[in-house]
């Protein structure tokens, strides 16, 4: 019987907060056993040669959206499929209730286990949870989705505050399907926040946070009607104007002034802007003991509109916030350079076209990205601007595993989980819709060029994806948090 289930060897391991080594690396029962030099091949059920290619830790893909525009079983299969491609090798995917995803409200006690019962045995990747407390009542049961599930991220909609919806006839509280008195507004934020706070300081051992979309909604309704009425031109320069970066500085000092006051640990998500990260950083400074970290996205670091527009890209890059100018890009990745940065995320969403549409206001936002995510850190980032790979390892997997408690993940260090990618640094390939095996009809990337992509994705020890291809089953694991 051979002493190890698969050895990875002749390659070059990055391992975050170290930097590169060059060892065989050791699996067995979904862990990994051993590093060291020569392994022996005949030790292992399976051996992977990766001469001349780095080994890096499974990408976390901590901001991902399952279900919330089709079956969420299908997505999980067809999604977390894609992950693959990418080497992510977990998903923590934003649930919340009210429209989209199940259509459904009420406690979450009835309602997560059924999204858990969905997922199950569907998914390529290891995966977990983010929840949206959406009402008081659910606020109250925190502390059980803590104890019970393990889910130790939750998450505020801030431009979902009394605003109607990207000028749609939908007011908040219906698409939420909430009760009278049940508001969502900065009284509700605060509660959040201090239940959060408080489930914290009863378990000092984790990490409990609160994830924040910051977008303000009085101000988003002010320039929306102003787009609107100048000839509310169907591009997304025009949506980029309806949802300014100045809706997102105000937000970050609305919720991180909040968040002091608490003393609630916050991640600011999807910073869009230079404006958003400089109010990211002000936080930072004015709120030194606050415990504050800050996400960005691929597509808000490498996509322009008047890049999109100008190609006749049409809606498909729709997403909140919106995209932005090539300056933003350029601001963000100062940002990943000089840390500023915690994580980088894909916010996938799979976005048929046909809910695109021709139409700015109906379209619905966002897109799939997560088979870009080592693709656009290694082409972008390492590449082009000098990222070490010890930082894109840290990025993309240490950092959001770090964040939101997923201990065994982000590391490749004997006794983590045996998820990682092996990557050839130098391969050319240009993104196709086929390419990224999402069930998505359509991908903002299309036609660009990226150098550094996936050869073979493991997850728990076992190959999931090699040269293209997923390779079995379904086998990713609900990761309870902590």
């Amino acid at each position: 019987m051979a002493r190890y289930d698969l050895i990875v060897k002749n390659g070059t391991l990055v391992q975050p907060y170290v930097g590169e080594i060059r060892a065989d690396l050791a699996v067995k029962d979904g862990v990994i056993a051993a590093l060291g030099e020569n392994l022996p091949a005949a030790d292992a059920d399976e051996v992977l040669d990766a001469a001349g290619q780095v080994v890096l830790p499974g990408a976390v893909d901590a901001h991902y959206h399952l279900g919330i525009y089709r079956d969420l079983a299908l997505d999980a299969y067809e999604e977390t499929r894609s992950s693959l491609v990418g080497g992510v090798t977990t998903v923590l995917s934003y649930f919340r209730t009210g429209e989209h995803y199940l259509n459904r409200t009420g406690p979450y006690e009835k309602i997560f286990p059924e999204v858990l019962n969905a997922v199950a045995g569907r998914a390529f990747t290891d995966y977990g949870f983010h929840l949206a407390p959406m009402t008081t009542d659910q606020i109250g049961e925190i502390p059980a989705l803590i104890a019970d599930h393990g889910v130790t991220s939750f998450k505020y909609y801030m431009f979902y505050k009394g605003f109607n919806l990207a000028a749609s006839s939908r007011d908040t509280k219906a698409f939420r399907m909430a009760e009278d008195g049940q508001e969502y507004d900065l009284g509700h934020l605060f509660e959040l926040m201090e239940g959060v706070a408080a489930a914290n300081a009863a378990d000092p051992d984790r990490r409990i946070s609160l994830s924040l979309h910051c977008e303000q909604s009085e101000l988003m309704r002010l320039f929306i009607d102003r787009v609107r009425k100048n000839g509310d031109p169907q591009t997304l320069e025009a949506y980029h104007r309806g949802r300014p970066p100045l809706t997102e500085r105000v937000a970050i000092g609305e919720a991180t002034t909040l968040a002091q006051a608490a003393r609630c640990s916050v991640n600011l998500l999807h910073l869009s802007s230079a404006d958003a990260l400089d109010a990211a950083n002000a936080a930072r400074r004015n709120h030194p003991e606050l415990d504050v970290r800050a996400e960005v996205t691929l597509h808000h670091l490498c996509l322009d509109h008047e890049s999109l527009d100008a190609a006749g890209a049409g809606l498909g890059a729709k997403v909140n916030p919106p995209i932005r100018t090539r300056a933003d890009n350029e601001a963000l990745w100062a940002g990943v350079l000089d840390g500023s940065v915690d994580w980088i995320a894909s916010d996938h969403a799979c976005c048929m076209e046909e809910h695109k549409g021709d139409e700015l206001w109906p379209a619905l936002p966002g897109f799939g990205g997560t088979a870009l995510l080592y693709p656009v850190l290694l082409s972008e980032g390492h590449h082009r601007r000098g990222l070490s790979l010890r930082r894109v390892a840290e990025l993309v997997s240490a950092n959001p595993a770090r964040a939101y408690g997923l201990g065994r993940k982000g590391s490749l260090m004997v006794g983590a989980d045996a998820d990682l990618v092996v990557i050839d640094p130098d391969r050319r390939q240009t993104v196709s819709t086929d390419l990224l095996l999402s069930g998505q009809d359509h991908c903002p990337f299309e036609g660009v060029e990226l150098r550094g992509w996936p050869r073979t994705t493991v997850v728990g020890g076992r190959v999931a994806y090699r040269d293209g291809e997923v390779v079995g089953e379904p086998s990713g694991r609900y990761v309870p948090r902590g």
